[in-house]
């Protein structure tokens, strides 16, 4: 049975009207994260790269009591290496590379935060790189009412990523939010 376009205009139009009332609650329950967790919890960093995981140790030096994750950073004994050489112990250090890209940095991890009541991250990465990820963050991370800070580091690149991959990666987390899927081949 085929429905009439009328009827098809109607679902399609609540449909959209759904959607757009959940992302209209990511703005407010990141209000809440930030009120209730003024102050970061934990670190994350993304990998890609050596020197976000030095910085990171450096960084997190000053934070003794927070957990650390890197995701899909350098190899496993290579990062531990870091870490340690800036006295960090293992147990605050969680090395997850079930990432393949920006998207399923924040994807894979976000279930942990939840799980550990995590509601405020430190959100490192390179400067050129961090409107992407702030702009992944506010979906994905928002989505489940889990506020960030941004620390960017320095790097040599000059340009930052281009439009067209902050909107493809935004595309991929609206995905995520409404199927679970991140549609990693896009």
């Amino acid at each position: 049975m085929k429905l009439p376009p009328y009827r098809l205009k109607k679902i399609w139009m609540l449909l959209a009207g759904f959607i757009l009332a959940f992302l209209l609650t990511i703005p407010v329950k990141l209000a809440i994260a930030y009120y209730q967790t003024p102050l970061p919890q934990a670190i994350l960093t993304l990998g890609g790269g050596s020197s976000r995981e030095e910085f990171t140790a450096f960084f997190a030096q000053y934070y003794p009591d927070m957990k650390i994750w890197v995701s899909s950073g350098t190899p496993p004994h290579k990062a531990r290496e870091i870490f340690r050489a800036a006295g960090i112990a293992d147990h605050r250090l969680h090395l997850d590379y079930s990432a393949t890209d920006t998207v399923t940095n924040f994807t894979t991890l976000v279930d942990i935060f939840q799980q550990q009541q995590i509601q405020h991250i430190f959100l490192i990465t390179s400067d050129f790189h961090m409107p992407r990820a702030k702009a992944i963050a506010t979906i994905v991370l928002g989505s489940r009412g889990i506020a960030f800070t941004p620390v960017s580091i320095a790097s040599k690149k000059t340009e930052l990523e281009s439009i067209l991959r902050i909107v493809r990666d935004i595309v991929r987390s609206l995905l995520w939010i409404v199927t679970g899927y991140t549609g990693t081949e896009f």
